[in-house]
């Protein structure tokens, strides 16, 4: 299970920490990701960090801005987001998956940037 916390409503350049908490599996063992979807737009996955050194990648949209790590003592993901824009306006899901396709999303948290 994956439970998502954080979101909300935040002004134009301003931060939010989303928070993804995992239970019933082994977080260590899966990469995580967090993944978005703006309204009328398909899913778009913005950060993922590996299984094994929880090495980070980004989207190109989102570099530079939001960072994500892991923190396998408390099975939990997080997502910093700094410099926030109107195009970042989405619900948030966290993802985990063994190397395909995610095998847990959690149920998504809303962040709007006015």
């Amino acid at each position: 299970q994956l439970v998502e916390s954080g979101g909300g409503l935040v002004q134009l350049g301003g931060s939010l920490r989303l928070s993804c908490a995992a239970s019933g599996f082994t977080f260590s063992s899966y990469a995580m990701s967090w993944v978005r979807q703006a309204p009328g737009k398909e899913l778009e996955r913005v950060a993922s960090i590996s299984s094994n050194n929880r090495s980070a990648s980004y989207a190109d949209p989102v570099k530079g801005r939001f960072t994500i790590s892991g923190d396998n003592a408390k099975n939990t993901l997080y997502l910093q987001m700094n410099s926030l824009k109107p195009e970042d306006t989405a619900v948030y899901y966290c993802a985990a998956d063994l190397g395909g396709d995610p095998n847990y999303w959690g149920q998504g948290t809303q962040v709007t940037v006015s």
